[in-house]
């Protein structure tokens, strides 16, 4: 996305009712307060303009937060974002969003500080493999003969739950389900840079064996790619497909992800 930064605001708080069926029965206690909203400054200079004004923010570990104030409002600063790219949550009250806003754009203009909308957001997630729920799910497309829900074997995402843990909700089932892949969320990289609409069906000699879900063309990498659901003997690096595209079979080949920085050195750099 070039050397700039961007900004992007989330509303407030959701899954109220997800979050009470899960406090069901135990011995616990859930309040809502959405008088919370969520600015995102993200990429490579978002640590330049915070460091004016947050002491400590260039020593924040990534997925780390602190406690802090912005232009004389408390504010909690996250090192997170939807983008594959150093930068920062910072969350505050619904009374102070505008003006935060308002700051950083303008303040910001001269480092090449801009609001985005998430489409930019989905063009970063696909570089850097960042799944969105329910958009690269069973949810959006489903099984045929069977009801939504997706394990994180197919996921791809088994490395949050640590190697042999045990006593969490669900761990049985975690276990059970290993191996036994109905499906497996990988990357395509395309021959051109014609862009498949989400939901294209991907094929192999001629069998379809999968889906997009999101697809881009970068600008970073000056490549066409796609976050897809695939077969699970498809669904390794090299293998030709075809997907549907406006205008006919669009080739290209499975491919691992993240297509960007699979390291992480960008989200995760010091100083």
């Amino acid at each position: 996305m070039g050397p700039n930064s961007w900004m992007v605001v989330h509303g407030s708080g959701t899954g109220h009712e997800e979050l009470t069926k899960a406090a069901m029965g135990r011995d616990v206690s859930v309040r809502f307060d959405d008088n919370l909203h969520d600015l995102s400054l993200q990429g490579p200079l978002a640590v330049d303009y915070l460091a004016e004004y947050v002491p400590g923010i260039r020593d924040l570990p990534y997925f780390h937060h602190t406690q802090t104030q912005l232009f004389g409002a408390p504010v909690m600063i996250s090192r997170t974002g939807y983008t594959g790219e150093r930068g920062y949550e910072i969350f505050c009250r619904g009374q102070d969003a505008g003006m935060i806003w308002d700051r950083i754009v303008a303040e910001g203009k001269d480092m090449g500080i801009i609001p985005t909308r998430f489409t930019t957001l989905d063009m970063l997630r696909v570089e850097s493999y960042l799944l969105f729920y329910p958009y690269d799910n069973s949810q959006m497309y489903p099984f045929e003969n069977e009801g939504p829900g997706d394990t994180l074997w197919e996921l791809g995402l088994d490395f949050t739950v640590s190697p042999g843990k045990t006593g969490f909700r669900g761990a049985e089932e975690h276990y059970r389900l290993k191996g036994k892949e109905r499906f497996k969320i990988f990357g395509i990289l395309f021959d051109g840079k014609e862009v498949p609409a989400e939901g294209a069906e991907v094929f192999k000699d001629g069998a379809k064996v999968g889906v997009v879900t999101c697809a881009m063309y970068s600008p970073l990498k000056d490549q066409t790619m796609a976050i897809a659901r695939l077969a699970v003997d498809c669904a390794e690096q090299g293998v030709r497909l075809e997907v549907t595209g406006e205008k006919g079979m669009l080739g290209g080949m499975a491919h691992t992800m993240p297509f960007d920085d699979p390291k992480k050195l960008k989200r995760t750099a010091k100083g």
